[in-house]
């Protein structure tokens, strides 16, 4: 079956607005005489004149008021295909984006991104996926089940696009009346007391134990834990010693539990915190929406 020129179609509905072979003409950005030949192929696809002569000027026929409303619609719904790579319509968005990401990230910006969101788009749904211990960040990006994967620790193909969110440090913290206090801080003696480590993998050494071993110490990690939170209601009733990004402190202390910070006594590198998303969503509107909320929301200090 062979598929009608789909110009004579934007020329029909600008022949049919206009009532004139050279208002249309002047709007198409074509000479009259092209637009009379134009509408020469017209009358003989369709089988009807669509405009005839009247005095001076042309009125449509009955045919052609018939097909007014569809050919408008048509030409309005082939228009919004191509808009679609630059528009969204917030207002009327309704989508659930998938974030991929540690329970830290979701107390420091969780409730903030959702209000930002609802402010131009209230009928989205964010709902945030619980990091995996398999390492399949590639994976569940590439089958489109999440939209991003925010992280510091992320192993990721060639193809995958990634933008900065913010950088943040380690600090140590413990119970407020912690013996680690009542001296000095070292190398030694913050490797002397038994610490934590969170890690979505299960692993208990890192940067810290690197640089540890320059100064001939090594900490003892008794507790592995998958998330922060859980990590931070272990510290009050013991000696346990936890290192955790400096940025959550501020939410630590409206928890209101008695604990107290310190600068960890080794150099370490700062870290820089990403979100990662598949090329199939890069230029998506609403996720390239999604993607400025959220670089936005991460500007500003929670």
């Amino acid at each position: 079956m062979q598929l009608p020129d789909m110009n004579l179609l934007v020329a029909l509905d600008a022949l049919l607005d206009e009532g004139s072979v050279v208002g249309a003409a002047q709007r198409m950005n074509l000479s009259p005489a092209a637009m009379s030949r134009t509408l020469g192929r017209i009358r003989d696809a369709l089988g009807d004149p669509i405009l005839v002569r009247a005095g001076r000027g042309l009125v449509p026929t009955p045919r052609a008021l018939a097909l007014r409303e569809q050919v408008a619609a048509l030409v309005e719904q082939a228009g919004e295909v191509f808009r679609s790579a630059d528009e969204v319509d917030l207002p009327r968005l309704d989508r659930a984006f998938n974030i991929r990401t540690n329970d830290l990230f979701i107390a420091l910006y969780g409730a903030q991104l959702l209000r930002r969101m609802h402010e131009q788009a209230p009928r989205t749904v964010l709902r945030f996926v619980p990091e995996s211990p398999g390492g399949d960040d590639d994976s569940v990006l590439r089958d489109g089940r999440t939209d991003l994967i925010i992280s510091s620790t992320v192993d990721l193909g060639p193809e995958i696009k990634v933008q900065s969110l913010f950088q943040t440090y380690y600090v140590g913290l413990a119970r407020r009346d912690h013996p680690i206090f009542d001296q000095p801080i070292t190398p030694t003696s913050f490797a002397s007391y038994p610490q934590i480590s969170v890690s979505r993998r299960g692993r208990a050494n890192g940067p810290i134990d690197v640089e540890l071993a320059n100064f001939k110490v090594q900490r003892r990690v008794a507790l592995i834990t998958p998330s922060f939170h859980s990590a931070l209601f272990s510290l009050p009733d013991s000696d346990l010693i936890l290192p955790m990004p400096a940025n959550i402190l501020n939410s630590v202390h409206k928890l209101g539990l008695p604990l107290r910070s310190f600068e960890i006594p080794v150099p370490l590198e700062r870290v820089t915190v990403l979100q990662a998303w598949h090329p199939r969503f890069h230029n998506d509107p609403a996720h390239r929406w999604l993607r400025q909320t959220l670089k936005a929301c991460c500007s500003v200090d929670p």
